[in-house]
């Protein structure tokens, strides 16, 4: 594997993998901007830079996790990858193919292989709609309901599948609790046999208990059926529970990617650690005796970023460079990549990565 910098404003991250078994997914140098329609200073026309140069890959039968403060573009991301919106820059290569310049019919035929979970299983559901025909909308949209007691077999399947009774089909949204519901958006995801599946938060709109049933439900249908996840997360406990490879996105623009362990285990950047951090460890004597990293200040606003590193501000360990140079994803020797000036500065104390996880 070999990265090569970008050129021009973003400065993003291109990533290309030789290999003879290419990624299922890969997103090179994925930028989504908005129109800002607050107030500015000048005339100038601003843009919020919700997504702002990101590269990362899922392999088959892999789980990425995708973790950050809320507001740091995990969202945007993942919608612009299913092509819900339309990246304003780069690709979004799918089994050889970029969907960003796919349109009409086959745009809509590729959706039948990426489907999404979304978070909040309230509002994710059409209340006028049954099970049943909220569960068979993507099967009639494409073609698969041959005949109605294949619809019917089929529909019966995906509810065993997550763990629903067959009774569910004939009633509506509002009659179940909100882990029944996100089970029946799950069903509806599974419908056309994806390869891969975009979960967005499935289970943060959820109590605990109802959590840890969501995410084993996930694990096992990855199992069962080989399915690749875009995993996208708040809650890092949980995605270390899930994820193969975890990404830490900051501010639009991915600053780590890693090995789970790895990262977890000794975090080379400095807003990985302060995450890190925050996550509360079973053993009360340890938990006790580690110290919080708290970051100073808020999240800069995605009109106005920080110029060269967007974390500087905020950065424990932010000297000259930091303020003047945009760091770019480069190869560590764990295997994973990482966007921070303290690579080349093996002399500057802390060091990320330096506190007890």
């Amino acid at each position: 594997m070999f990265i090569r910098a970008a050129t021009g404003r973003e400065r993003a991250c291109e990533i290309w993998t030789m290999t003879t078994n290419p990624h299922l997914l890969e997103v090179r140098n994925l930028a989504m901007h908005f129109p800002f329609h607050g107030k500015t200073a000048g005339n100038g026309r601003r843009v919020v830079r919700a997504v702002d140069g990101v590269s990362l890959w899922i392999d088959e039968g892999e789980t990425l996790g995708l973790v950050g403060e809320s507001g740091c573009g995990k969202s945007t991301l993942a919608r612009a990858i299913v092509r819900l919106y339309k990246p304003t820059a780069g690709e979004v290569i799918f089994r050889g193919e970029n969907l960003v310049a796919l349109e009409g019919e086959r745009l809509r035929q590729s959706r039948r292989h990426i489907q999404m979970i979304f978070q909040d299983p309230y509002s994710s559901l059409n209340p006028r709609m049954s099970v049943s025909q909220i569960i068979a909308e993507p099967l009639r949209n494409f073609g698969e309901a041959s005949s109605k007691d294949a619809l019917d077999a089929r529909l019966r399947e995906l509810l065993r599948t997550v763990g629903l009774d067959e009774s569910a089909l004939g009633r509506y949204p509002h009659e179940f609790s909100g882990g029944q519901r996100q089970r029946i958006g799950i069903a509806r995801a599974l419908a056309l046999h994806p390869a891969l599946v975009v979960a967005d938060e499935p289970a943060s709109a959820l109590d605990v208990s109802v959590q840890a049933q969501i995410i084993n439900l996930l694990r096992d249908l990855q199992a069962r059926f080989r399915l690749s996840f875009l995993f996208i997360s708040h809650d890092l406990s949980v995605v270390s529970l899930l994820s193969r490879r975890v990404a830490v996105m900051y501010l639009g623009e991915i600053v780590e990617t890693g090995p789970t362990a790895d990262l977890f285990s000794r975090p080379q950047h400095p807003y990985t650690e302060a995450l890190l951090s925050a996550v509360p460890v079973p053993d009360p004597q340890a938990e006790r005796a580690r110290s919080r990293i708290l970051l100073s200040g808020d999240v800069p606003s995605p009109v106005n970023k920080p110029p060269a590193c967007p974390f500087h501000p905020r950065c424990p360990y932010v000297f000259d460079r930091c303020r003047s140079e945009k760091p770019v994803l480069r190869e560590t020797a764990a295997g994973g990549f990482v966007a921070c000036h303290l690579l080349d500065e093996p002399s500057r104390q802390p060091r990320p990565g330096s506190s007890n996880h």
